[in-house]
């Protein structure tokens, strides 16, 4: 188990839900910046996340983190517009065709938001077309793909191909719970991620390169 130095961070790692409302509210009225209010939350996330890849928190564990985490970014996401009056750009996000589940790519979103993206979430179901519309739609540079069922891998694979076939250079993110280095080979994404920090990372990277060439 980490040792947190951040009672949010602590908060959050501990399910404590009431808590942590508390102390967003109570820093928000602090004058403490929003993002560094984030930042401490996802520093709670990651410890949860390492529990229960341990074993010592299950996916009920999991699943109140989620909704712990929507409630205090349900807070924070109108300080962090007014925080941020430049978003970074714009991410389109969603659950390949034929999988339904949502709490990662959730999580992704949030985070996302909250660090100053503008992210269009196509949600779960995603068709294949619907993906390429929304990049063209919104001159998107990075589209994140969230699966969980190994069944819907081809799904993955026909999207990026029709992005690329499309003629569009939006980067590809990839992200699941048995995704890795090979399946994101496999699928001809450009970036893999295990959790939702990665995703920040990631996008952090891609618009960074984006500046520099511009």
């Amino acid at each position: 188990m980490t040792t947190l130095s951040d009672q949010i961070a602590s908060a959050i790692a501990e399910l404590e839900d009431e808590k942590v409302i508390e102390l967003v509210e109570t820093r928000l009225k602090d004058g403490v910046l929003p993002l560094d209010i984030v930042a401490k939350l996802q520093e709670g996330m990651s410890e949860v996340g390492l529990r229960f890849e341990s074993g010592e928190y299950f996916l009920s564990e999991l699943i109140l983190c989620g909704e712990v985490m929507k409630e205090a970014m349900e807070l924070l996401e109108p300080h962090l517009a007014g925080a941020n009056q430049e978003y970074r750009g714009n991410i389109v996000v969603g659950t390949v065709s034929g999988d339904v589940h949502d709490l990662g790519k959730n999580i992704v979103v949030m985070l996302l938001k909250g660090s100053g993206y503008n992210v269009i979430d196509l949600g779960v179901d995603v068709p294949v077309e619907k993906f390429v519309e929304a990049i063209k739609e919104h001159d998107a540079p990075l589209v994140g793909m969230s699966v969980l069922l190994t069944g819907c891998q081809d799904s993955m694979k026909d999207s990026i191909a029709a992005i690329r076939a499309a003629g569009l250079n939006a980067a590809v993110l990839i992200g699941g719970n048995y995704v890795d280095e090979m399946v994101k080979d496999n699928v001809g994404a450009d970036f893999f991620g295990k959790s939702a920090s990665d995703a920040v990372n990631v996008a952090k990277k891609v618009f960074e390169d984006i500046g520099g060439r511009s």
